[in-house]
């Protein structure tokens, strides 16, 4: 089985940042959104991200810096073998991992 890394950017302002790095099997056609749900459920349950489309049906919520450029997780798909760093969002106020305040 392949894997898909991601290096994750962990914490918040209190304790500072530091990016964790996970290794999720690879799936054909599974969004960075989708990766990030497995950690989740299989790894850490405390990662934080913002999404909306899988309750609210509502979407522009899962915005990331997905290796340096502004993305959606729900949009970008994963390749086989890639490494991808995905950073909160510069210039909103940072409250956890992946997690800025809305504005």
């Amino acid at each position: 089985m392949t894997n898909v890394t991601l290096n994750i950017t962990r914490g918040d302002n209190t304790q500072g940042s530091n990016l964790v790095e996970y290794k999720i099997p690879y799936k054909q056609g599974a969004s960075l959104l989708d990766l990030i749900f497995w950690i989740r459920e299989h790894e850490d349950p405390s990662l934080a991200v913002r999404y909306s489309c899988k309750s609210a049906n509502a979407c522009k919520e899962c915005m990331a810096l997905i290796n340096g450029k502004a993305g959606y997780l729900c949009s970008i798909r994963a390749d086989d073998e890639s490494v991808v760093t995905i950073e909160p969002l510069k210039g909103r106020p940072w409250l956890k991992d992946l997690t800025t305040a809305m504005e």
